[in-house]
């Protein structure tokens, strides 16, 4: 096995690591494969570069990480699912109909900060992310580690927000999101496929999920995810919800200083742990195209649940970047 070449995500930081030159012989020896899977448990994110660009290698870089998920939704595009099984295609073409105003630019694509599957019970292992078609500018893709969140957090809102659980719900209407949005946050149009998404998620239960909770190496992670939650379980109040928009936006404050916002390259491969990191999209001009390739890996957490006991076998929509 030839050594790895491991460098800091962000110098001075344990947060996130790069690695180098990865081949896809690589991706079956299981030396590198438990190496890798420590590194990852260990810093929570993953940067490849100056991998091969191709679909196979997506799959063959995700299988180091567990058995992958499939989309819930068989509305979502699909790449070769013979050759290429598990990775959905995700496409923006120039001039878009769903539009945002925020940070005084208009944008589309853009995506607050949050964690997949906030509206299910369950919440996937982790997901592996690629670029086919990138803006020349903008386009980015954001994290922000939950643990460094706790440890920032003020004193004040980590003692209110610690033991409450927070209610989710798909709703990918974007009129709709308000939980820590900027000051000048304003949904210009809405994507004309938001009214299918929120049709086929009407009879799903809300989810709850901790708002903090200790990973078995003993951090504690600050894990709210401001899109899609409704409020506080048992605090659905003026109070409750004035609460959890302070933690919502003292998420968007820190992640000025903590995030790190990736910029694409079409050899670039990373992923994520998203019991940990949440992540966000900055959006781009309407006038480019951006096009992303994504695999889910299986997995859950097992704090999460449907409110009131509830179960769900709805199929819902899942929107993911």
């Amino acid at each position: 096995m030839a050594e790895l070449n491991v460098r800091p995500l962000v110098e001075g930081r344990d947060f996130g690591i790069r690695i180098l030159g990865l081949t896809e012989p690589d991706t079956h020896d299981p030396r590198v494969r438990d190496q890798v899977n420590a590194l990852f448990t260990r810093h929570g994110m993953i940067v490849f570069e100056d991998v091969e660009p191709s679909g196979a290698m997506h799959v063959a870089l995700s299988n180091i990480f567990g058995p992958m998920k499939d989309h819930p939704s068989k509305a979502v595009p699909r790449v070769d699912q013979d050759t290429m099984p598990g990775v959905i295609d995700m496409t923006c073409k120039p001039w878009p109909e769903g539009r945002i105003h925020v940070e005084g630019r208009e944008v589309t694509q853009w995506l607050p900060w949050h964690f997949d599957h906030a509206y299910n019970n369950e919440l996937n292992r982790a997901g592996v992310l690629r670029a086919i078609d990138i803006p020349p500018q903008d386009g980015l893709t954001g994290f922000v580690d939950g643990i460094e969140l706790y440890e920032r957090l003020s004193p004040d809102l980590r003692a209110r927000i610690e033991g409450r659980n927070v209610l989710y719900r798909m709703n990918v209407i974007m009129q709709n999101f308000h939980f820590g949005a900027p000051d000048d946050y304003l949904c210009l149009a809405e994507n004309p496929h938001a009214d299918a998404v929120m049709e086929a998620a009407k009879d799903t239960p809300r989810a709850v999920h901790p708002a903090v909770w200790t990973r078995e190496t003993g951090e504690k992670v600050l894990h709210v995810s401001p899109w899609m939650a409704e409020g506080i379980e048992g605090d659905e109040t003026p109070e409750g919800d004035a609460l959890l928009d302070a933690v919502s936006r003292e998420i968007f404050t820190l992640a000025r200083d903590l995030s790190y916002w990736h910029r694409w390259k079409p050899t670039d491969m990373l992923i994520w742990d998203n019991w940990r990191v949440l992540h966000a999209v900055s959006g781009h001009d309407p006038q480019y195209g951006r096009r992303m390739q994504r695999t889910t890996i299986k997995g859950d957490y097992g704090l999460g649940y449907f409110e009131n006991g509830a179960s769900s076998d709805n199929k819902i929509l899942e929107r993911t970047y």
